[in-house]
């Protein structure tokens, strides 16, 4: 794992994209600070600017570096969720600008991958995660039914052995609004 985490992170910190395993689906990534990287995956998804995308953290803790301020009820919900989560917190701070939406929000979510979690510990950065399809196209349920367009399209692909603790499922999305107000998106 740490020589494929190493090449990832060379390629992750020269503005480069990968395709990678996730606890949920494959998803196509970069460095969520880098607003080339950014550039990068909304042309090889064919999806317009601005449409917000997730970024996945390693641990709670580190969103208070993205988020001016974190609602009590967002660290509840990471608390006691039992399977993969996005909160879309208002208020984004420190990453790409075109990563954030008009809005302003942000969309975090602590990944349960030992694999994604030790790329963005070393990453030090979050890591964009939007699902490996062309846009309004199928999410693909496993590697073999990821578009060719998109394996040829990412800087690396990460080895499929490390897909093991993947659901299949995108992850569940709560909007925490001004005043706590809770909105389920998905």
């Amino acid at each position: 794992m740490k020589d494929e985490i190493f090449k990832a992170i060379e390629v992750l910190k020269a503005g480069g994209i990968i395709l990678y395993p996730t606890e949920t689906v494959w998803g196509i990534g970069c460095d969520a600070t880098n607003k080339q990287a950014v550039a990068k995956i909304f042309a090889l998804k064919q999806r317009e600017d601005q449409k917000a995308m997730i970024m996945l953290l390693d641990k709670p803790d580190n969103a208070v570096k993205y988020v001016h301020e974190i609602p009590d009820v967002a660290w509840q919900l990471w608390e006691v969720s039992e399977e993969p989560l996005t909160l879309i917190l208002p208020d984004a701070r420190g990453i790409a600008e075109n990563a954030v939406p008009d809005d302003k929000t942000i969309a975090i979510r602590i990944t349960s991958s030992k694999f994604c979690q030790n790329l963005i510990r070393k990453l030090n950065r979050p890591l964009v995660s939007t699902s490996a399809n062309i846009s309004l196209k199928p999410t693909p349920k496993g590697f073999d039914d990821i578009d060719d367009a998109i394996k040829k399209g990412v800087d690396m692909v990460i080895n499929p052995k490390f897909a093991e603790q993947m659901n299949g499922k995108p992850s569940s999305i709560i909007k925490i609004g001004q005043g706590s107000v809770i909105e389920v998106i998905r």
